[in-house]
């Protein structure tokens, strides 16, 4: 039986992450820059069902009189895109950041979209709070973002990239447009300076046409959510839609892309694909961050390791050490895309006690790999498949989190598991 794609199942809602068969990624075409609206339009065109997103947001989160829709516009005359809109009651007023998090926190949403959701809302106000010479988030109220604009743009662009199955986000250097924009302080000129702080560290360009293409909304989600910026990446390609913007420009195509797929290394001359080849690829640089820490609690450490690769770290490491006069300590070591160092430092700032971080850049090779789901004697199970090196031979093994909930529900010590599982006949291919 064909395998559905992955828009027309049913994701599991609970705080246990869904077992998808293969890793599926997005790619952004921001040539038209981004917003929140933008970014969930062109998700629904893709696939993500707007019933569902309705029933995830305005039945999990209390937020009172706000409606949302979706429908098919056109941009430039003939080109075709869904809009996304959400209305609030008259006389809505701006939230600031203490009862936003109360009503977030409040909501019956899952806990990592909660968590992610809340760090990405806070982004905006710390960077409106840097802006004004504030002391922080506190003090700041969004006057040109409507609160449940807001809370909508950002946790629907999260319920929809879980809809869709998507594990990853990239996205192109961002167009941020050009001339002024009016705000609540008056005319600014574009970028607001609270999208160019948002997108310190991230590959922009602006100029035609001369109009706000990229909303603080925008460049906060691309912030939080994307690990990498570059051109399309080679991908079997599944679904793609298209968000519009608010203005519709006569000759130019005011539209944020979405492309969704199978990420694959590259297409071989045999017709198959290099992720079934057996050489290593060249990936490109990475960025190296490292620190020595002598003075915390290592309860800490579990947190900003899962924080960093929630930020999109490639890897994140610990190293026992010893430093000057015979002190033990923690050396933090991690990877990262280029383009988002500056996230990862900031991150280990506020998360650690150290006061300075070294980084380089090195060069990666990787073996290409795929996730393969077997059925087993323990159900399902996610298998990580690549070539081991020698010609003809290649590595299927046992994804741990499905084996851990095997051991658990079984009873089997976790060793058991991976013994069963490891032999050709624990498996079989299956859905």
């Amino acid at each position: 039986m064909e395998k559905k794609p992955a828009w027309e199942k049913k994701p599991s809602f609970r705080n246990e992450k869904p077992a998808p068969v293969n890793r599926r990624i997005l790619w952004l075409d921001c040539s038209s820059g981004i917003s929140g609206d933008m970014f969930i339009g062109a998700l629904i065109s893709a696939g993500a069902p707007l019933a569902r997103l309705k029933s995830e947001l305005l039945g999990k989160i209390p937020l009172k009189n706000v409606r949302i829709s979706a429908g098919k516009v056109l941009r430039m005359g003939s080109f075709a895109a869904t809009k996304f809109d959400v209305k609030e009651h008259a006389g809505a007023r701006p939230l600031g950041w203490n009862e936003m998090k109360r009503i977030v926190r409040e909501s019956a949403l899952p806990d990592d979209i909660r968590r992610k959701g809340l760090d990405i809302i806070k982004s905006l106000f710390d960077a409106e709070a840097k802006i004004h010479g504030l002391k922080g988030a506190g003090e700041v109220h969004l006057h040109e973002l409507g609160s449940a604009d807001t809370v909508i743009d950002v946790f629907g662009s999260l319920v929809c990239l879980k809809l869709l199955g998507v594990e990853e986000v990239r996205s192109s250097p961002v167009n941020l447009g050009g001339g002024t924009a009016g705000t609540h302080h008056g005319r600014l000129p574009v970028p607001a300076p609270a999208t160019a702080l948002l997108l310190e560290g991230l590959p922009v360009y602006g100029g035609a046409p001369p109009f706000e293409l990229t909303t603080p909304t925008g460049a906060a989600l691309l912030k939080g959510l994307a690990k990498g910026f570059s051109q399309m990446p080679c991908m079997r390609l599944e679904k793609t839609g298209f968000g519009a913007g608010r203005m519709d420009f006569k000759d130019f195509p005011n539209v944020l892309r979405a492309f969704i797929g199978e990420p694959l290394a590259g297409a071989g001359d045999n017709g198959k694909s290099e992720s079934e080849s057996e050489n290593p690829e060249n990936d490109g640089d990475v960025t190296v961050i490292e620190t020595n820490i002598d003075d915390m609690n290592p309860q800490i450490y579990g947190l900003l390791m899962e924080r960093l690769f929630e930020a999109g770290a490639l890897d994140v490491f610990l190293t026992q050490i010893i430093m000057k006069k015979g002190r033990p300590a923690i050396k933090i070591t991690m990877l990262c895309n280029p383009g988002d160092a500056a996230r990862m430092q900031e991150i280990i700032f506020s998360e650690t006690t150290t006061l300075g971080v070294r980084f380089y850049r090195a060069g990666r090779s990787t073996l290409p790999r795929r996730i393969e789901t077997y059925q087993t004697a323990f159900g399902p199970v996610r298998f990580k498949i690549s070539p081991s090196g020698r010609k003809g031979v290649r590595r299927e093994v046992p994804e741990y989190e499905d084996c851990l909930k095997a051991a658990r529900k079984t009873g089997l010590p976790l060793k058991e598991v991976f013994s069963r599982l490891q032999s050709p006949r624990g498996r079989q291919r299956g859905k």
